[in-house]
């Protein structure tokens, strides 16, 4: 198995396999189910024993004793094995330092082939016909997929479907009469209660580890559709696909990403929301394959800055700055600075929530969004389109810091609009002031002021002339339509 890296610093993802010894770093991203199947009754809620520290003060801790025992064996081990790719190689067959090496120079061969590839990761059972959750990157190209239960018993497993967006998996093993996990509703979950993962950290099959939610509906770079539930959690390599419980024993989410410096857990770990994963496995369980729905809009946050410029009463929403042709979003008229401040009713706080929304919906459905438009508030319906490879939501976030503006604009040449397949607009020559300080840079084109579109630096004055405290600009950089708070002095 080609076992995903995700190297970002700060944000790394936990090792879940080796090969030929080696450690290497991969994503590790999970997901559970409700209402698949349920383990037959629910045992007491985790006690909660006392502890008497030094100077008689007493600690109340959790016991995890009763959930481990119920619902560890649902737990299970998977290994993976990946065929090594052939390489073709220049030179001597024989190595460099062979006598017939100046025979070969310049010349390819085909390298002999390298070890199979082989991984670890989690996955927990949820029916007991042998229905398995785990992440896509843990099985993602693997010739051979080994499950282990506690008992020792091991299963060739088939992989049913994946979904690499969600990276979310789900396989079966010709068994019956399994233990299952009993699954719950991430919706309900609180800020500060504790939770428990059980994994296979380093191939250390069935560990327990716990800690306390640390926050919910984080969102994180290059997932998105995805709000993710922190915890204190220690999470290792290998705990990829591994659950989360609650004080219940109900899986409230799977073991996802670490936030490290190191390599290594440093106290901030993710998690995938059950309710999240379960729109996924449904789908792969039923078609082999995920349908999402798509707006078709390129958002970014409100800040106070944007919010004094479009005279919205509170920093919320997202913002549109782009909308992709012909898609949704353009059929409904939508338009570039239009925020978006409600779906179906329910208030849009931040940019990020809104693809997460989007993207749990069903193409073809119809939505009705509350946006801010000249002042006003105004309600629009869309018609969901299928995400496949397009935009549905994406979220931009360019760099903001916060009457003169501090621009040397001039209108475009018409080879320059079809260059930037627009008609209007300054191109930025040179920059300064309170428009460098919120990151507008020279070869921009800004094409509208406070919803206004511009072609002419008069236009530009004008609208700056017009504006209170801040102006919005709609910048075109390359082939992305941003938005950028300007502070008017």
């Amino acid at each position: 198995m080609t076992v995903r890296t995700a190297v970002r610093n700060p944000l790394i993802a936990a090792v879940v396999g080796a090969a030929l010894g080696a450690a290497p770093l991969a994503a590790l991203y999970g997901f559970a189910a409700p209402t698949v199947a349920h383990a037959q009754g629910s045992p007491p809620p985790a006690a909660v024993t006392s502890a008497e520290p030094r100077g008689g003060v007493s600690v109340m801790l959790p016991d995890f004793t009763t959930l481990v025992k119920r619902y560890g064996p649902a737990v299970v081990n998977i290994r993976v094995i990946e065929k090594a790719p052939h390489q073709q190689a220049q030179g001597s067959p024989f190595g460099p330092n062979s006598p017939f090496a100046p025979f070969f120079r310049g010349m390819p061969f085909q390298a002999p082939p390298q070890e199979p590839i082989r991984g670890e990761g989690s996955g927990f059972i949820i029916r007991p016909d042998g229905i398995i959750l785990t992440n896509a990157h843990v099985v993602a190209g693997a010739t051979h997929v080994t499950v282990q239960l506690t008992d020792r018993r091991q299963y060739t497993a088939k992989v049913i479907g994946e979904d690499k967006v969600a990276d979310v998996a789900v396989i079966k093993i010709p068994a019956n009469n399994l233990p299952t996990v009993k699954l719950g509703d991430s919706n309900t979950l609180q800020v500060g209660q504790w939770v428990l993962a059980i994994g296979a950290p380093f191939g250390f099959e069935n560990s327990a580890t716990s800690g306390i939610v640390s926050a919910k509906g984080r969102t994180l770079p290059d997932s998105g559709y995805v709000p993710f539930i922190q915890t204190d959690v220690p999470i290792n390599p290998g705990n990829s696909g591994g659950p989360l419980f609650d004080m219940q024993g109900r899986v409230i989410g799977i073991n996802s990403q670490i936030y490290s410096r190191t390599g290594g857990y440093m106290g901030v770990s993710f998690s995938i929301p059950i309710n999240v994963a379960m729109q996924v496995a449904h789908q792969l369980m039923s078609t082999g394959h995920v349908q999402r729905g798509k707006l078709g809009v390129i958002i970014q946050n409100v800040d106070q800055g944007l919010a004094d410029s479009f005279g919205l009463p509170e920093p919320e929403g997202a913002l549109v700055s782009q909308i992709e042709p012909n898609s949704p979003a353009s059929h409904a008229g939508m338009q570039p600075g239009d925020v978006i401040l409600a779906l179906n009713g329910m208030p849009v706080k931040t940019s990020s929530q809104l693809p997460v929304r989007i993207a749990s919906l069903m193409p073809g459905t119809t939505v009705h969004l509350t946006i801010w438009r000249d002042h006003a508030q105004r309600q629009i319906a869309v018609k969901l389109g299928s995400m496949g490879n397009q935009t549905l939501a994406s979220v931009e976030h360019p760099k903001q810091q916060g009457g003169s503006l501090g621009l040397t604009v001039r209108p475009l040449t018409g080879d320059e609009e079809q260059q930037a397949h627009t008609h209007g607009g300054l191109l930025v020559e040179g920059v300064g002031g309170p428009s460098e300080d919120a990151g507008i840079q020279p070869g921009d084109v800004v094409l509208a002021a406070n919803g206004q579109r511009v072609s002419t630096a008069e236009q530009l004055r004008a609208a700056v002339a017009k504006a209170h405290g801040h102006v919005a600009l709609l910048v075109q950089r390359g082939g992305q339509r941003i938005f950028f708070p300007v502070q008017v002095k």
